[in-house]
């Protein structure tokens, strides 16, 4: 008997939710994004959550609260209502790399929230000035190697471009000199006029420069070439096997946030990242669009923790107090 009074109340349950997502969702959702206001991820973040509230007749309203890399949003979200009426737009530095950067985060990735659904990467791109008599990403590795110390530089310590420098390092037995930068302006400035030779940027701060013949993109971090500069190897066709690098942007909700909640977030995340426009909005911010399953996003927070985790600790990299 009590076996079947549990089937019951779960089929009850099941059916309670399944009735609260149908008319989810019946007024404005806040979405937390832990970084600055018209940054590249609250760019694309807004891309797409104005494609979400047209869909879905509710407004996706954002409030920006960057800070600590990422991590008080972040953990505002994970202490919020489970009810998909507050979500969080986090990216790899809170969910990956700040878990061996920070001692405490205030939240634990995997334990306090439900994911939803990848949705966008930026992925690292080797660049030099173009001062600098370097043509392509095997000159590159020699000049380092022969020039101890050359400097590259980043938004920050901790940041993807300094976590992109020091894997560089080591996959290819050099030693540069990390400049981490507390205005993304003042970087861009100094790498296009040499006082900084090299970084490892993200396509939005750089796409610039690029263009307008200041700094020569080598090779970009990825699988695959990006289609904002489809003329530029990846790491791997230039001679680097195995430099992927990527900021990454993900939608998740509280723990406990109904399955079929989290479900409804999760296709319409995957019917704007399949719109012409927004694939068009993401491919000129030199973005790639993405959209998996939330068991997806799981086993990707894992693996980039893994990974990053062996990548800091082997280089010995920390960030300001």
């Amino acid at each position: 008997m009590k076996h079947v009074l549990r089937r019951v109340a779960y089929a009850l349950l099941f059916a309670a939710a399944g009735a609260v997502a149908q008319d989810y969702p019946s007024r404005p959702v806040t979405v937390i994004v832990p970084f600055s206001a018209g940054s590249a991820s609250d760019v694309m973040a807004r891309i797409v959550l104005e494609r979400m509230s047209a869909s879905v007749g509710q407004r996706f309203v954002v409030e920006n609260r960057p800070a600590a890399g990422g991590n008080v949003g972040t953990a505002a979200v994970a202490k919020a209502a489970p009810d998909g009426y507050t979500i969080v737009m986090t990216a790899s530095g809170p969910l990956a790399a700040n878990r061996t950067l920070f001692p405490n985060l205030g939240y634990d990735t995997e334990k306090d929230f439900e994911p939803i659904s990848l949705y966008a990467s930026l992925h690292n791109i080797v660049v030099v000035n173009t001062k600098l008599p370097i043509t392509s990403l095997a000159e590159f590795v020699d000049y380092v190697r022969k020039n101890p110390g050359t400097p590259y530089g980043s938004v920050g310590n901790g940041s993807s471009q300094h976590l992109a420098g020091a894997y560089f390092e080591q996959l290819v037995g050099a030693k540069m000199t990390h400049v981490p930068y507390r205005v993304t302006a003042q970087l861009q400035a100094d790498l296009a006029s040499g006082q900084v030779p090299v970084s490892f940027q993200l396509m939005p701060n750089v796409v610039g420069p690029i263009r307008s013949g200041q700094v020569r993109p080598l090779a970009v971090a990825a699988d695959k070439r990006l289609g904002a500069l489809p003329d530029v190897p990846t790491a791997a066709e230039a001679g680097v096997k195995g430099f992927e690098s990527a900021a990454w942007f993900a939608f998740l909700a509280p723990r406990g946030t109904p399955r079929p909640i989290v479900d409804k977030l999760n296709r319409e995340i995957a019917a704007a990242m399949a719109e012409p426009a927004v694939r068009a909005r993401f491919g000129e911010l030199g973005a790639e669009p993405l959209a998996t399953s939330p068991e997806e996003l799981a086993r990707h927070i894992a693996a980039e923790s893994a990974k990053w985790r062996a990548i800091i600790t082997k280089g010995g990299i920390t960030v300001d107090p």
